[in-house]
């Protein structure tokens, strides 16, 4: 590649890189091209360039007339392609081995801002999980040395754990086909419940229930924020 000035022919240009080309290959031979791994390496080739460049620079005319006629003929039959700095960016990063990316700009969710009785039902919710954590592990300890029939009411305290974490991840941040999800959180923790009628009493397992009607409520009912129209840039 050559910068050269507006009055500067394409031909010349052609020339100036043919001879040095010419002069780079007399220099270096393959196996020392192959090994450097830095173009430091070829640092006393600027002199070589320089020296090139003021002859092409303060040179006759005459001189170059003939150098220019074939380089001349051979743009005729071989046009040079154009190159936009798109294209050489693109090639650059083929040749350096990285993948040609698409790059677009994210979409931006905003939610609505979090409510005190959204708060509310996060702290509750958490405080609900720890509940199904504590009883699910402790059950867990207590059925490896007893028995291993009670697996079936570890899971249903531990899934329960699970829907009620999610639940607090709905609410708080976007997430596509939201109100899907929140009706299997709530379907896992209403049939977790229900299913330990036996380890809960009937206050405890609506007061669970309870906390999982209302943080859906809140998930569903905190919207996205509303784009501004007149916004600046």
């Amino acid at each position: 590649m050559a910068i050269c000035s507006r009055q500067c022919p394409a031909a010349m240009a052609f020339c100036f890189l043919e001879t040095l080309w010419w002069e780079f290959t007399a220099s270096y031979d393959t196996t020392c091209i192959g090994l450097a791994s830095r173009p430091y390496a070829f640092l006393e080739f600027d002199s070589v360039i320089q020296k090139v460049k003021w002859h092409f620079n303060y040179v006759s005319s005459t001189q170059m007339e003939s150098s220019l006629e074939k380089i001349q003929e051979e743009l005729k039959f071989q046009p040079p392609v154009v190159l936009t700095l798109e294209d050489t960016d693109v090639a650059n990063g083929v040749m350096n081995g990285h993948p040609q990316m698409h790059l677009e700009p994210a979409p931006n969710f905003r939610m609505e801002p979090v409510t005190a009785l959204g708060i509310l039902s996060l702290i509750l919710n958490i405080m609900c999980a720890a509940l199904n954590l504590i009883r699910g592990i402790h059950l867990a300890e207590h059925s490896l040395q007893v028995a291993h029939e009670e697996i079936g009411n570890i899971l249903a305290f531990l899934i329960p754990f699970v829907a009620c974490i999610f639940q607090c991840y709905l609410y708080l941040f976007y997430s596509p086909a939201r109100t899907m999800k929140v009706v299997l959180m709530l379907l896992f923790i209403c049939l977790g419940n229900m299913y330990l009628h036996g380890l809960r009493n009937l206050w405890q397992i609506l007061f669970h229930i309870g906390v999982a009607f209302l943080s859906s409520y809140q998930i569903l009912t905190r919207q996205l924020q509303e784009k501004q129209s007149d916004c600046g840039v």
